[in-house]
């Protein structure tokens, strides 16, 4: 039987931990239930569960709430568990980086805090690194708004140690061509649908993407195929083909406006959206934001990806990223976090929390 979590453990020590109960996506509930076990021996903390999700939050009367979120799971394993730690200070193993650091610090927070200068929500939630249906961050939007609620919120993924304010949208569509089948034989008696899609090609490789400045953030934009699927066997030619474009846009753009950004570039082909997110403002002018990156203090940057802070920004809750870990090593056979920077961002963060 499992021995639970160790709160009193350092943050890295505990990332250790948590690196070691294997939560590949959509099998969280071991690693869940160590965390809601861990949680509920806190006096002063309200635990709820939903499915492999846990929320915990302290109600001191406090006219402040900040979120702190951050999700379970992984990517698979590949050969990189247990986790080990090298005499460098590198803590190395699937999800150090991705985020168990970023967990464990919530972790840490969630014991010692008893008493913080604003009230806190701490949110662990499964399924992030698959589709956005199994998201239980989406799940807890949809089911349990009110246990979200907040002024602000800080999403635990790794950033290098830096405030990344907001987070691109993104959308893949398929653009299409057809055709007339025939035998290859006699292929002037057909019509060749992959032949007809050169020219989506083309525009996608002169397509310049924008690079957006909000709040003094940069956002850098792009359109690129991901994808093409066409053709029925070594003798046919193709009737139909598609190639599914993946656009990430700035936040200054909704999901329709991008969309419509899309169909401009592809105009003459069919285009059919098949996924869609939105983007989030980084909000760095609200006050609860700009007191966060003060007390990092380290100059904020766009965040050049999708994340869950647009979960939040829909809910009218600003939001950044901020959490230890270098972001490219994330879902790597090399994932790795440095000891030194799991106990900094806890540091900061503590700091921050009891001012």
């Amino acid at each position: 039987m499992d021995s639970g979590l160790d709160l009193g453990l350092d943050a890295a020590a505990l990332t250790a931990r948590l690196v070691d109960v294997a939560s590949v996506s959509r099998e969280e509930k071991a690693l869940a239930d160590l965390v809601e076990g861990a949680l509920r021996g806190l006096p002063h903390l309200r635990v709820d569960r939903d499915g492999d999700a846990v929320v915990a939050r302290t109600d001191t009367g406090r006219d402040q709430r900040v979120v702190l979120a951050g999700h379970l799971d992984t990517v698979p394993i590949a050969g990189n568990l247990p986790s080990r730690l090298d005499e460098a200070g590198l803590l190395w193993g699937c999800g150090t980086s991705d985020m168990k650091a970023g967990v464990a610090v919530q972790l840490r927070l969630a014991a010692t805090l008893t008493d913080p200068n604003r009230d806190l929500t701490f949110v662990f939630y499964d399924a992030e690194e698959i589709a956005a249906e199994f998201n239980g961050l989406k799940r807890l939007v949809e089911k349990h708004p009110d246990w979200l609620a907040g002024d602000f919120a800080v999403l635990l993924e790794p950033t290098g140690g830096r405030v990344d304010g907001g987070c691109q949208g993104t959308l893949r569509a398929q653009v299409r061509t057809t055709g007339r089948r025939a035998h290859s034989a006699r292929s002037w008696l057909g019509e060749n649908a992959i032949h007809k899609a050169a020219p989506i090609l083309a525009r996608l490789a002169a397509y310049e993407p924008r690079k957006v400045e909000i709040d003094g953030l940069v956002y850098p934009e792009g359109l690129n195929a991901v994808l093409i699927e066409g053709g029925h066997a070594g003798n046919v030619i193709p009737d139909s083909c598609s190639v599914t474009v993946n656009y990430r846009f700035s936040p200054d753009q909704s999901e329709a406006e991008a969309l419509e950004r899309v169909r401009e570039v592809f105009e003459g082909f069919e285009v059919v959206l098949t996924d869609s997110a939105p983007g989030a403002l980084p909000g760095l002018s609200h006050p609860a934001a700009a007191a966060f990156v003060a007390a990092i203090g380290t100059p904020p940057a766009a965040k050049e990806a999708w994340t869950d802070v647009a979960r939040f920004s829909a809910l009218g809750i600003p939001a950044v990223n901020y959490g230890p870990g270098d972001p490219t090593l994330a879902h790597t056979r090399e994932e790795n976090v440095a000891v030194a920077a799991v106990l900094e961002a806890e540091q900061k963060l503590r700091r921050w929390l009891t001012a």
